[in-house]
């Protein structure tokens, strides 16, 4: 279902669906989404506590839900990550959103909802949220959000890696945060592997977590059933006493010998300045060869 290109002068909301955070935490990003023409509205869960949390379970529901189900506001933004959406994805109903669909943005624990938009046939945004927009480092992040947001053509060409697989594949985007697609397994929000071009990433994990969850991956049949793969930043990773004696490229291509689909690495995604925006759900087509990498969509839904 075709969702709306952001004009000037739109209503965007940001929520906290996750770990708390305070006004002043996001003004650099709503100063930019303000330099972009869009008119602000800030949920009640911006400043709320409840812990590590953005005010109890009811009020970040609730807020988002007022949200999701109000006409003017053409899209949404988690304010940040953290954890805490899992905690109220189920409580929500989206019967609006998939009568007028909407812009929902965020990474990292706002996987879980995203992935959960996909199996209503919904598309959503993997980028950057405000608490992370705006600065001097995050200009090609932000960039590549707007352009999703307004429909403006876009696609993405990055430099070879020596790990890389070469080879062609054509799908839809499904993935995120490595640790959230692992959670949601077996729920709601849990989507189909078959033929999808998966895109992971993470950050201050362990080697061997990241080794343990791709043995469960692969034990599902969810890594043979794929048509690519697209491995992102795994940033400020961790290792045990002992070392576990292998990077996170060594621990993918171990689980993912045999299987004849292309395979890129170091990809701008995950938890870095350079967090470029993608559509999940959205078919595109993923060429690795021995010079580059791109990524392009192939029948934009605008």
């Amino acid at each position: 279902m075709i969702i709306p290109a952001l004009q000037k002068g739109d209503a965007v909301g940001i929520v906290c669906l996750a770990r708390k955070v305070s006004l002043d935490d996001i003004q650099d990003g709503i100063r930019l989404l303000e330099t972009w023409g869009l008119r602000v509205v800030l949920g009640q869960s911006i400043g709320a506590e409840d812990g590590y949390l953005g005010g109890p379970d009811e009020l970040r529901r609730t807020d988002f839900q007022q949200m999701l189900d109000n006409p003017q506001i053409k899209a949404i933004f988690s304010a940040r990550g953290g954890y805490g959406t899992t905690r109220i994805l189920d409580q929500l109903d989206f019967s609006r959103l998939t009568q007028n669909p909407k812009w929902i943005i965020g990474f990292s624990d706002v996987t879980a909802l995203l992935c959960h938009l996909q199996t209503l046939g919904l598309e959503s945004i993997h980028g950057t949220m405000p608490l992370l927009m705006g600065k001097p480092d995050t200009v090609e992040a932000d960039e590549s959000l707007r352009h999703l947001l307004f429909q403006e053509p876009l696609s993405y060409a990055v430099p070879a890696n020596f790990h890389n697989r070469s080879g062609t594949a054509t799908g839809q985007l499904v993935g995120g945060n490595l640790i959230l697609l692992n959670n949601i397994i077996g729920t709601a929000s849990d989507v189909d592997y078959t033929g999808k071009i998966l895109f992971l990433e993470d950050v201050g994990e362990y080697y061997y977590n990241v080794d343990r969850v791709l043995v469960h991956l692969r034990r599902l049949g969810h890594l043979q059933r794929l048509a690519g793969l697209v491995v992102g930043q795994f940033s400020d990773m961790n290792d045990t006493a002992v070392p576990f004696g292998k990077d996170v490229p060594q621990i993918v291509l171990e689980h993912c010998a045999g299987y004849g689909y292309p395979i890129c690495f170091d990809f701008p995604v995950g938890h870095v300045p350079r967090n470029l925006a993608l559509v999940v759900g959205r078919e595109a087509t993923l060429q690795v060869t021995q010079e580059s990498v791109t990524l392009a969509y192939t029948q934009p839904s605008f």
